[in-house]
């Protein structure tokens, strides 16, 4: 991930790309998010007028939340884990069987320091995009840096693909 994307202005310069493209397109969007906490959310409504393109955000850092909130199935997180494509696959479909949104973005990973293993080590991060009517698609990431760099690495990545996406 480039390093300018990392910035806070960076960020809002991004997020607002991500808001004229979707008001350009007429599509509401959502973040089902697990390790960066609301970040897709905050970073995109942080923007005046985000109602009008910007329908929720869910936060679902349990495996309970995930199951309830976005209707990831247990199955899943007992033979794939949380950190998976399986999961964010889930976790974006579900988002988007559950919201109004046009486009749903979702994450999940490990942004340490701690909860790594050598098979999905800190920094091993899912991010899956769906619009509605089409597939879901997911890409794995290996973020370094502290929590925080991971964090804004997993926030601007997850951003540039529903730009990638919308404007494909």
């Amino acid at each position: 991930m480039l390093s300018s994307l990392l910035t806070d202005a960076a960020l809002a310069a991004l997020a607002t790309r991500v808001a004229t493209v979707a008001q350009q397109h007429g599509l509401m969007l959502a973040s089902a998010e697990s390790c960066t906490g609301g970040w897709i959310a905050k970073a995109l409504t942080d923007l005046s007028g985000s109602s009008a393109w910007f329908e929720a955000g869910v936060v679902s850092y349990s495996n309970e939340a995930k199951m309830s909130l976005l209707g990831v199935r247990r199955e899943t997180l007992e033979r794939a884990g949380a950190v998976s494509e399986a999961t964010a696959l889930e976790m974006v479909s579900g988002a988007l069987e559950r919201l109004h949104a046009g486009v749903a973005v979702a994450v999940t990973g490990i942004a340490g320091p701690a909860g790594g293993t050598p098979e999905k080590p800190v920094g091993t991060v899912w991010i899956a995009w769906r619009r509605r009517g089409s597939e879901a698609r997911a890409q794995l990431f290996h973020f370094t840096g502290d929590r925080e760099a991971v964090r804004r690495q997993t926030v601007a990545a997850a951003l540039e693909g529903v730009l990638q996406m919308l404007t494909v």
